[in-house]
C-alpha cells in the first residue's frame, strides 16, 4: 500500500459534522470554540466560522453530541444542533 493510498483510506473514514453554535462574533470567538472542539478524543479538525455561526468537524468516528456541546459550552457559546 502507498502513502497516497493509506492517505486515501484514512480519509474515507473520517466523518464531516457541521454543527450550528449561536454566540460566535469574532475570530477570537472562533478559537475558542475551535480550541475546546479540538480537544474532543477522535477529532482532527475544527473550522468555526463565526459569520455563519457553522463549525465543521472532521473526526475518526461520530462524535457524542453531549461531548460536543459540553466542549462549546466550555469556550462560553451555545450548541444549537448539526447544521
Amino acid at each position: 500500500m502507498t502513502a497516497e493510498t493509506k492517505s486515501e483510506t484514512a480519509q474515507s473514514t473520517q466523518t464531516t459534522t457541521v454543527y450550528q453554535v449561536t454566540g460566535m462574533t469574532c475570530g477570537h470567538c472562533e478559537g475558542a470554540v475551535s480550541g475546546e472542539i479540538s480537544g474532543i478524543a477522535g477529532v482532527t479538525s475544527v473550522r468555526a466560522v463565526a459569520g455563519t455561526g457553522q463549525v465543521t468537524v472532521v473526526s475518526a468516528a461520530p462524535l457524542d453530541d453531549a461531548a460536543v456541546r459540553a466542549a462549546v459550552d466550555e469556550a462560553g457559546y451555545e450548541l444549537v444542533g448539526q447544521a
